[in-house]
């Protein structure tokens, strides 16, 4: 019975990720990870190359519809690389070279580090001959043309302050235990320090931080630790894939003190579970305008390298009457892979 309380809570589109990075096990993903129809057609439209660590989870399958609705807009073809995971820098190097290869008018690089020498000569490198613009991760290359995303630690701060609010300094003591991705990539360690930041002056503490790729199975297994290790704390703060895993596992048990869920950004699952209650609150930083909002710097060619585009973080609750108006990929979204 717990099987099937576990599957009927995952979406179908999750179940089509975890099916696809199976697959790709056996096959190539460091070379060309994906390719959207037509982007190799001989036109005369601009050519953009989009590099992102991963398809593994819906945050940027998001980021991907968002580009390829803005690019239809703007007349530009797409090319698209995946890295294969947060671990994947050489991949990623080499990708930059394959974008020049290709004739490239501009990359926008989701990167799979911040500030890892390889990467950064890389970069460096390219962007000589073609403008590179960071995308969505933190990305410390100075050869920028331009940068689009938010903050990640307004993301934790919002998490945090929320908490510090139902909790102020004084109150019955809380704990807490924070899922999140590898320490490596360019978004954990800002979004980490502005969780602390906002639960400063609450009665909340974290009992351990459990880092791991974004990826289903790896953060199922994160979640199945934690809950193993803290089997009575009062809240579970995590990735997407992190809260997916963690309403499955919870669904089986019996007992009532299960811990509260918070989402450090936002899946198909997660604003689901905000609408039914399972969920308390997740940070929102609207990845597909952040997409749009890269296409069109791109095509304007004029933001400066130290100027960051990104929309407000938002925090999500699960009394807001319109969590139906959030805007993510469609459900039914996932670009062909060749």
């Amino acid at each position: 019975m717990a099987e099937s309380i576990w599957i009927s809570l995952v979406s179908n589109l999750v179940r089509r990720i975890s099916r696809h990075y199976v697959a790709a096990c056996a096959g190539t993903i460091a070379a060309i990870g994906m390719v959207f129809a037509g982007a190799f057609a001989a036109a005369a439209s601009p050519l953009y190359c989009v590099l992102v660590p991963h398809f593994k989870d819906e945050y940027w399958l998001s980021v991907g519809f968002g580009l390829e609705q803005e690019a239809e807009r703007q007349g530009v073809d797409l090319l698209f690389f995946e890295a294969g995971g947060y671990e994947a820098r050489a991949a990623q190097v080499g990708q930059l070279d394959a974008c020049v290869a290709q004739g490239a008018d501009a990359i926008l690089i989701g990167a799979v580090t911040s500030d890892h020498p390889d990467l950064m000569t890389a970069i460096a490198r390219v962007a000589e001959t073609v403008p590179v613009f960071g995308l969505v991760n933190e990305l410390h290359a100075e050869a920028l043309s331009g940068r689009i995303g938010v903050d990640w630690q307004d993301m934790g701060h919002a998490i945090g302050a929320h908490l510090r609010q139902l909790h102020p300094e004084g109150s019955p003591a809380k704990s807490a235990v924070f899922l999140t991705g590898p320490a490596e990539s360019g978004w954990t360690g800002p979004l980490a320090a502005g969780l602390r930041d906002g639960l400063a002056g609450s009665s909340v503490s974290i009992l351990e931080v459990f880092e791991a790729d974004t990826g289903i199975r790896p953060q199922l297994a994160l979640a199945e630790l934690a809950l193993e290790r803290h089997p009575d704390v009062d809240y579970l703060i995590g990735s997407a894939p992190a809260i997916e895993a963690a309403i499955g596992l919870l669904a089986a048990r019996r007992d009532a003190d299960r811990p509260t869920l918070l989402a450090t950004y936002v899946s198909h699952t997660v604003i689901r579970s905000l609408m039914n209650g399972s969920v308390l609150a997740a940070s929102f930083d609207d990845p597909i305008l952040q997409a749009q909002m890269a296409i069109r710097q791109v095509a304007a060619v004029r933001a400066a390298p130290d100027q960051r585009l990104a929309p407000e973080v938002v925090l999500l609750t699960r009394e807001d009457d319109d969590l139906g108006a959030v805007r993510i990929s469609p459900a039914d979204y996932f670009p062909a892979v060749q």
